[in-house]
């Protein structure tokens, strides 16, 4: 494929692959759990540190390794096929189904949290419709491609309109609350685990600074251009998550998110705080106002579902064409050209995923997989850096050896404290990943018996 993408659209793909889900949900269960307002700003600043280690980190393999493909080409060069394998499968099971079942319970609950106060079966009824959701972009994506990169793009641009004005607005409106930010709690043992526990959200919000890295085969000037726009991407939006952060702080005391959990009519037990931006709109500003942005971000919210359904299969595809998934995953509609297979595979497994957990569960699923394999990616450079120690590096990570091993270290510390505060899903979240080593081991024999 050509290279006809810039600096402009590398940079704008790694900040709308991250602005998403996570920062307009995860900050209420971060409050909740750590109980103040300033432990939660200083974990997103930590969380904003690390995103930035691992940018720089992956900036060096993205210019060493111009190729199209992401983790998969950087794990295949350090580690061979297996590991290599094991990233697809990771992006398949829980990279892309987790997110989108997250993007579109996330998207119901926004779209219906105005309508639904009192309603107990919401949560049913917001999983139906995030089901129909999933459905109806999966069926937009398979029989045609007309436009939608372009719509995207708009839809994207418009989201991070509306939100940095509705963390201007919600700055003026919340300045007399600041005390609510100084609400700093005694730190212990236990409090460090769940403080750990918790980055598990946050990370979970910063996912999507490797995005350029997916298409460095179609960058011009790969080796000058990625580094500048991933680095750029992630301190643009670590810019903007502290703003919106802030006012969410400025809005709810860590008092009154507990509250909101601990209310007797709330059926949602973590989740009913899911809704952050909404609810934080509604203390700063009309009723009438929060009602009219909470369906705004609802509707929002559909560009990241839509960019989830239609970038997944495409990676399932892609194994499928390299022989390391079933080949049926390769079949295109003859009509449009879409992997419809792979599409639909990857809907199912989102539904399924949907349907099993709360909101809270599905992001901590999500988070734990893709970070025990963000982890084994970044460890990547170590190991080129051994293997192929006269490489061209255009690009060399600032603070090496530091640098990745901050991004390693944290990243390890949160991944432990999730299995030791979420343990039953984070060992879903594992048990996935390890059903992909008999898989492969089965698609490799079968190609071989294919191959008599």
């Amino acid at each position: 494929m050509p290279a006809e993408f810039g600096l402009g659209t590398a940079t704008f793909l790694v900040v709308a692959s991250m602005v998403g889900v996570g920062v307009l949900t995860t900050s209420g269960y971060t409050v909740a759990l750590v109980g103040s307002n300033q432990w939660m700003l200083a974990l997103w600043v930590l969380g904003a540190v690390v995103a930035i280690c691992g940018a720089l980190t992956l900036a060096e393999l993205s210019a060493m390794i111009p190729k199209t493909g992401g983790d998969y080409v950087f794990l295949y060069e350090a580690y061979g096929p297996l590991p290599a394998f094991l990233s697809g499968w990771v992006s398949f099971l829980i990279g892309f189904s987790g997110p989108s079942a997250a993007a579109a319970f996330g998207s119901a609950k926004y779209f219906l949290t105005p309508f639904l106060a009192a309603n107990s079966d919401a949560v049913l009824i917001q999983r139906l419709m995030a089901s129909g959701l999933i459905v109806l972009f999966s069926l937009i994506h398979v029989t045609g491609r007309s436009n939608s990169a372009r719509v995207q793009g708009v839809i994207t641009i418009l989201k991070l309109g509306i939100l940095v004005v509705f963390g201007l607005a919600g700055l003026f409106a919340g300045s007399s609350h600041y005390p609510n930010l100084l609400d700093r709690t005694p730190v212990t043992g236990a409090m460090l685990t769940t403080m750990m526990g918790s980055m598990v959200y946050i990370s979970y919000a910063y996912i999507g600074w490797n995005a350029a890295s997916y298409l460095a085969g179609e960058i011009k000037h790969p080796e000058r251009m990625l580094p500048r726009a991933i680095v750029l991407g992630v301190a643009v939006v670590a810019a903007l998550y502290l703003l919106l952060n802030v006012v969410y702080g400025l809005a709810l005391s860590a008092a009154d998110v507990k509250a909101i959990i601990a209310d007797p009519a709330n059926k949602d037990g973590l989740d009913a705080v899911a809704p952050i931006a909404e609810l934080a709109a509604r203390r700063l500003f009309s009723g009438t106002i929060s009602s009219a942005f909470s369906v705004v971000v609802g509707a929002l919210l559909l560009s990241t579902l839509s960019a989830y359904v239609l970038i997944g299969p495409r990676v399932v595809y892609a194994m499928a064409v390299a022989g390391q998934f079933p080949a049926i995953a390769a079949r295109l509609t003859r009509k449009a050209g879409t992997p419809a297979i792979a599409t639909l595979l990857q809907s199912s497994v989102a539904i399924v995923i949907l349907w099993t957990g709360t909101f809270e569960n599905i992001v901590v699923y999500a988070s734990v997989g893709l970070s025990l394999f963000s982890m084994l990616a970044i460890s990547s450079i170590y190991v080129l850096r051994i293997k192929r120690p006269d490489a061209s590096r255009p690009f060399r990570c600032p603070g090496y050896p530091v640098t990745p091993a901050i991004f390693l270290v944290v990243t390890a510390l949160l991944t432990w404290a999730a299995f030791q505060e979420r343990q039953r899903v984070s060992l879903y979240s594992l048990a996935s990943i390890l059903l992909g080593v008999p898989v492969y081991y089965l698609v490799k024999f079968g190609r071989r018996l294919a191959a008599r």
